[in-house]
Order: structure tokens, then sequence, then C-alpha cells
């Protein structure tokens, strides 16, 4: 069942991008949890198979208005900064795969899509609103995360630069 209010309440202390991990601790790059889903076409993807790239870990559901607003420009993110080694991996946390390959084809996602089955947050990862964001680096490690809407010229920013990081 949707639980907008839970879900889209953003609280005023994690409306900036944070440098910590899942877990919270400020300033120490650990290593991403282990997240692997369907997709709507039935494949089966992980976040391993990305290792080398940067990547938007992004978890988000149709019916979550901030979420909604950011997608297309998510869409041009992931169009732009693609080919220099940057993916975008959506986890949708929607009930209904259904209404979620809707969502996509209306949108026109150009990055691969979970599906996550519900609200409940993968193990390993703190999902205590939506939208809420991971930016992992090429190495494997949580950069920043953001529970709330994205400035997507501050995250095009951080995605430059860890771009750019050897």
């Amino acid at each position: 069942m949707k639980n907008t209010s839970r879900y889209c309440v953003l609280f005023a202390a994690a409306l900036a991008w944070h440098s910590c991990t899942p877990s919270g601790a400020p300033g120490s790059a650990e290593g991403a949890a282990e997240l692997t889903g369907k997709t709507l076409d039935g494949k089966t993807v992980s976040l391993s198979d990305y290792k080398g790239k940067v990547v938007l870990v992004d978890f988000w559901a149709t019916w979550c208005g901030p979420c909604i607003v950011e997608i297309p420009e998510l869409v041009k993110l992931q169009a732009g900064l693609g080919p220099k080694g940057f993916v975008i991996l959506g986890v949708s946390m929607d009930e209904d795969a259904a209404d979620v390959a809707r969502f996509v084809k209306a949108k026109n996602f150009n990055y691969p899509v979970v599906l996550n089955g519900g609200e409940r947050a993968p193990k390993g990862w703190v999902v205590p609103g939506l939208p809420t964001a991971y930016l992992i680096g090429r190495d494997g490690k949580v950069l920043l995360r953001k529970f709330g809407s994205k400035s997507v010229e501050k995250l095009a920013a951080d995605v430059e630069a860890a771009l750019a990081a050897k």
C-alpha cells in the first residue's frame, strides 16, 4: 500500500547531499551494499554489473511527486554523462510492475530500472523517504547520499567530479 505521507515527508536536515555511507558514518567511504533485482524485461541486474562506472542508485516511485519532477532531468543527465562512464540505476519502490512499465514508457527512461516490489528498502540500504539517491564511485564506494529532492545542477557537478577522480 502506498504510504505517501511517510515517503514524501522531507526533513530539513536531510535536504543536502551528505558525504557518508549507507550506515550514516560521515566521512568514511565504505562499499555500497549489494543490490540485485529484476528489470521490467525480466533481466537480473546487479549494482556490481557497473563496477568501474560512476553509478547513481535512485530510489523512486510513480506516486511520489518529487520523483516525478526529477525523472526528466535524470533522463537528460544520463544522456549527457552516460558516454563518460556514468549510469543511473533506478529502483522502483512501487508494488505494481504494470504501473512502473507504463510510467517508464511515458517518461522515456534511458537507464535500467529494478523492480523492488514495495516500499521496504533492499537489505543494506537506508531509504527513509522518496526520492533517495546514492552516488557510487568507480570503486564501488558510496560517495554521497541524498534524501529528498535533488538539485540536478549540483548532482551533475558531483557526478563530473566522481568521473574525473582516478
